[in-house]
């Protein structure tokens, strides 16, 4: 995407790639710098959804360099296949209903099921092509108290939500729960109790 093209000026306008509509722009991430933020958020049309993605979703990221122009009749038309985006939806998270790239996951706080700020988002494990982990930098009071090391890995499906203002990814329930699972234990090579 040209820096010609603002993000005010792409916001509810609908993406084409050939005559297929794929979706609308909704927004982007809210980052304070900018130049961290390579993905719109895109409300995809659900037969689309249905056919290039494993499990449907409602949103996904479409990356900023795939966007080609902006036509006379207001919508956008993106360089690549649909193939292509349905290639870069697999390199996606799911968090409820919506897909996730890693650079809209990268720096987000993360918090638990009660607010508790825990760490930050500082990258992301996969396991056999896919996304299995989030490396969480735990805040220095969080790792002392739960004696756990400066950096864990935190299973995907351990994410309820996102928050596009705040920035900030939510734990479905608290990081004591999250660290007594099975999933927990094997992502990090601890010990697993059959």
């Amino acid at each position: 995407m040209t820096d010609e093209y603002k993000i005010e000026q792409l916001i509810d306008r609908e993406v084409y790639v050939g005559g297929k509509l794929v979706g609308t722009v909704k927004g982007q991430r809210f980052n304070p710098r900018p130049d961290h933020v390579r993905s719109l958020r895109l409300d995809v049309m659900p037969e689309v959804a249905q056919e290039y993605m494993r499990k449907p979703a409602f949103s996904a990221p479409l990356a900023k360099e795939l966007i080609h122009s902006l036509q006379p009749d207001g919508t956008i038309r993106i360089s690549k296949s649909m193939r292509e985006l349905q290639r870069r939806w697999r390199n996606t998270i799911r968090i409820e209903e919506g897909l996730y790239a890693p650079d809209e996951m990268l720096g987000r706080a993360v918090m638990d099921n009660d607010s508790n700020e825990i760490g930050v988002v500082v990258d992301l494990q996969k396991v056999k092509r896919t996304f299995k982990g989030v490396i969480v930098k735990l805040l220095p009071r969080v790792s002392s108290r739960m004696g756990l090391p400066e950096r864990i890995l935190i299973p995907v499906d351990q994410f309820s939500k996102t928050t596009s203002r705040l920035d900030e990814v939510i734990l479905s329930s608290t990081l004591d729960r999250v660290v007594a699972l099975t999933s927990y234990a094997r992502l990090n090579g601890l010990e697993v109790e059959e």
